[in-house]
């Protein structure tokens, strides 16, 4: 940086604030020049309207560069008018130096410059009032009133009897003309008087620049005094000295924006208007004891102005001293007022009000501390507050107090919780507020404190806070209690951590039977189990419902977990549940996930989760560790999912039909539909997305679209002379479905397929272990006409014996039957045996996965009716169908099959 930026920086002077400099400096060679005699009174004259010139273009200047804020528009506002009070001296001083001119430079009394520098003193006031909020009621103005003229009539008395006394002795002139000439040092007293309690604003809110200018309007007063005082005397420096020091005043106040704008603060600094304090009477004092000694050094005898003015500035101090008289009569009966408030007050609420000395002894007890910690008065009353602190808190208790009491703190009240110790030894949480009350009848500083007993709200925080994090049934911690726990100890635990997730099967049930009160009451048994069951320092949560989570945090062996769920589950499952007068026996499912690498609390309970469901698809019972594949197949499930939605919207699936032959006599006497899913042009097996649109609540949707285009295709195939039959698999959430009957109602009437050739099948435990409405609404569709097929017959829980109580019209022999024909004789047997049976019966009987030749012809030897499988034809296309399917002269289809035709009608 150059010395010129340096020097520039140092001084905080702006560049164009430079030709200012140059011509003030200019003007104080001038003025240097007069003084020492070289020149004239007229020069004086043209010299002040130089430097008023000068004051008013750097003001007016300093006003279009103020910047644009709160204490900028202030600002702006008082360069403006005192700009225009120092053009109004600069035009003044100007049509005075001209008039001497003309006048052959002869002093005027009286002339139009008057009439300009009477404006300026108006200009300054406004000025002044800018950083000031008047008030808007008539009393103060009042005040303000009598202030200032009995500060005024003081300066006029003493000026009057130093100076202008003897001049008036001396000039023999008239009252009139005298008065006159006393013009502008009289309105000079009033003015300076009357800004005086705006400057004190000014000062107070720490407005440097205001407090400048009116030293600069002192300075411009001095001036005009001096003036008079050498024209009355008949000086022959035609007031050049007066001239010196105006120029200097007015200089001074071009200053003003620039060597005082480092005071401003930062806010808005209007302040309200106030009184000038002791200013009048000290003012008025000192003019009675400078009077009273003029008069005991014999001078000569006041002129009848001084008791005059006098006279009449006592009258109005008078009536100002019995004003504050009342108001401070007034003022004491409100402060008498309001202690007796603030006692009453303090003795009705419920927090403890203490008054204490900076010391902290306790000067004054409310009630409070008798109700709230069980202290009488007297046992406070001169100890320190402090004895009551819990000593924990003390240190920082007085360290706060310390810092409040200290003279920098801008603070007015402050606020500090801790502990205070009830009579009983107790220690109570509070929270006190600690506020300056005001001086003791010994002149000492006081404090007021307010403290509030918050034992409550603590209770009522904590017990807010174990219900958060609690179960309310169990009293276990809850699941965010968990999530928050797994989430600390899995990002700072050493070692490895376990996270062991429980669900008891069949629990929905439970509700079902015995309601969700006895449910509850099973939850809480089976929460005591687990608690009994692992260590004490593993965390037992419920989870949801009737899952619950074990978080053990010193997982130091793979097998010790595995143990712990082991025994988990047998201690859920190994006795019977009592609830009321019921024994419940439930099995229980675990799923265990270990901490690994890079892994937070979230995908831990995350994994402990998904083994979970792994043991309960595998059918519960079980415990089963989290493997990574797990994950990827539940991450494949959703992303299934997902596609499943949009390919049901954009119609992705088509239906497939594969024959069902009646073995006796090679006729073709229906089809099963069968649902496929072409995945981006790539065909998704049916064991992959079926059990995904279970879960997803998709299959309803799905189930529903099969029906209808299966009945509208099959009705075609029957108008075009081809009479067979439509079969249909139903998943349970299907037939559960709200107006499922009408689903099928209205698919049968919209295709025209009669409900006779439509065969639903679903699975035997369906049938033997279905609820009411369900077996409700398989009843209602047999109602329809519809025939009903037990699907995968063998397998499940029906037995041979059972089918007469079942309400169906066909039976299907599961595929694991029909492979071991010819191969294994147990299973031949039971094919034969339920052949048999179905035919006593009356019903009909299908075998399913007929593949092999030997198959066939074992199945016809034992009287099967009916069989489908890849011998006769594999799912196809409606198309396919039809070209494989011929049909003949007698309106029969005939499909080769194996050197034999198996005809169709």
């Amino acid at each position: 940086m150059t010395g010129e930026g340096a020097e520039r920086r140092r001084w905080h002077v702006p560049a164009p604030v430079r030709p200012f400099g140059v011509l003030a400096a200019l003007a104080l060679i001038y003025a240097l020049a007069l003084g020492l005699g070289w020149g004239g009174g007229l020069s004086g004259a043209w010299l002040s309207a130089w430097a008023a010139a000068i004051a008013s273009s750097s003001l007016m200047y300093a006003a279009v560069r103020a910047p644009q804020t709160a204490v900028g528009k202030i600002d702006r506002d008082m360069w403006r008018w005192f700009g225009v009070a120092a053009l109004a001296w600069c035009a003044g001083a100007t049509v005075n130096a001209v008039s001497r001119l003309v006048i052959s430079r002869a002093v005027v009394t009286v002339s139009p410059a008057d009439l300009f520098l009477l404006v300026a003193p108006i200009a300054i006031t406004a000025g002044f009032l800018a950083p000031v909020r008047l008030p808007r009621s008539p009393r103060p103005w009042l005040r303000y009133l009598a202030d200032t003229y009995v500060c005024a009539c003081a300066l006029f008395v003493v000026g009057w009897v130093a100076i202008f006394d003897r001049l008036y002795h001396d000039s023999g002139e008239g009252w009139g003309q005298y008065l006159i000439e006393l013009r502008y040092p009289v309105l000079d007293a009033a003015l300076v008087c009357a800004l005086f309690p705006m400057a004190l604003v000014a000062v107070r809110a720490n407005h440097r620049p205001a407090a400048l200018a009116y030293g600069a309007l002192l300075v411009v007063s001095a001036a005009d005094v001096v003036y008079a005082v050498l024209r009355l005397g008949d000086d022959a420096t035609h007031g050049i000295p007066a001239d010196v020091v105006r120029t200097a005043g007015l200089l001074l106040l071009a200053a003003v924006p620039w060597i005082g704008r480092g005071g401003r603060p930062a806010e808005d600094i209007r302040r309200p208007l106030v009184g000038p304090g002791l200013a009048p009477a000290a003012t008025a004092a000192a003019a009675a004891i400078f009077v009273a000694g003029h008069t005991l050094t014999g001078a000569r005898g006041l002129r009848p102005i001084v008791p005059i003015v006098a006279g009449t500035a006592v009258l109005v101090l008078l009536a100002r001293l019995a004003e504050l008289v009342r108001e401070n009569d007034r003022l004491g009966h409100a402060a008498a007022s309001g202690e007796k408030h603030f006692r009453a007050l303090a003795e009705s609420i419920n927090d403890v009000v203490l008054i204490c000395g900076l010391d902290g002894v306790v000067q004054y007890v409310s009630a409070g501390p008798r109700r709230s910690y069980h202290y009488a008065a007297e046992d406070l009353l001169g100890r320190p507050v402090y004895d009551v602190v819990h000593p924990e808190d003390l240190p920082r208790v007085v360290d706060a107090v310390t810092a409040f009491l200290d003279a920098d703190c801008d603070r007015d009240v402050a606020r500090i919780a801790c502990r205070v110790r009830a009579t009983d030894g107790t220690w109570l949480p509070t929270e006190s507020t600690i506020s300056r009350y005001g001086r003791s009848g010994d002149g000492t500083d006081q404090l007021l404190v307010t403290t509030r007993d918050f034992s409550e709200q603590v209770a009522l925080e904590r017990q807010v806070a174990h219900l958060t994090f609690h179960d309310g049934l169990t009293g276990l911690p809850n699941r965010a209690y968990l999530e928050e726990r797994a989430r600390e100890k899995v990002g700072r635990s050493q070692g490895p951590v376990a996270v062991v997730f429980v669900d008891l099967d069949g629990f929905t049930a439970v509700n079902d039977s015995i309601g969700h009160a006895g449910g509850d009451q099973l939850l809480a048994q089976a929460a005591r189990r687990l608690r009994a069951g692992v260590l004490a320092d593993d965390t037992v949560a419920r989870w949801g419902g009737d899952e619950f989570a074990v978080l053990m945090e010193s997982a130091t062996e793979v097998q010790t977990v595995v143990d712990l769920g082991e025994r988990l589950l047998r201690a859920l499952a190994g006795e019977p549940y009592r609830v009321a007068d019921r024994a419940i026996v439930l099995t229980a499912s675990v799923g265990i996930a270990f901490t690994e690498d890079c892994i937070e609390g979230a995908e831990l309970i995350r994994n402990a989760d998904i083994a979970l469901s792994r043991a309960k698809d595998l059918g519960g019972g079980r415990v089963e560790v989290f493997a990574a594949k797990m994950h990827a197949d539940v991450m494949r499930r959703l992303e299934l999912g997902s596609d499943l939605q949009r390919a049901l919207t954009e119609q992705q699936f088509a239906v497939e039909f594969q024959p069902v032959v009646e073995l006796a006599t090679s006729r073709v006497t229906g089809v099963e539909a069968l649902v496929r899913w072409w995945r981006d042009g790539v065909s998704v097996p049916p064991e992959e997305f079926i059990g995904t649109a279970e879960e997803s609540g998709l299959m309803v949707p799905l189930g529903n679209w099969v029906l209808r285009e299966a009945c509208a295709q099959v009705a075609q195939w029957r108008e075009n002379g081809w009479e067979i039959g439509l079969s249909i698999n139903l998943r349970p959430r299907e037939i559960a479905a709200a107006h499922f009957v009408d689903s099928v109602a209205a698919a049968l009437a919209d295709s025209g397929l009669p409900p006779g050739a439509l065969t639903l099948e679903v699975k035997e435990e369906v049938l033997v272990d279905g609820s009411d409405e369900l077996i409700e609404r398989l009843s209602a569709l047999r109602d329809l006409g519809v025939r009903l097929a037990i699907d995968d017959f063998g397998t499940g829980y029906a037995s041979l014996a059972f089918l007469r109580q079942l309400p169906v019209d066909v039976i299907k022999i599961d595929p694991s039957f029909v492979s071991g024909l010819g191969r294994d004789e147990t299973l031949t047997l039971l094919t034969r045996t339920i052949a048999r049976v179905g035919r006593d019966l009356g019903l009909t009987v299908v075998a399913e996965g007929v593949e092999r030749p030997e198959q066939l012809e074992l199945l016809r030897e034992m009287g099967c009716p009916r069989g489908q499988g890849y011998l006769v034809s594999r799912p196809m296309a409606p198309g396919g169908i039809e070209a494989l399917v011929q049909l003949n002269p007698r309106g029969e289809a005939s499909i080769p099959l194996h050197g034999s035709v198996i005809s169709a009608s």
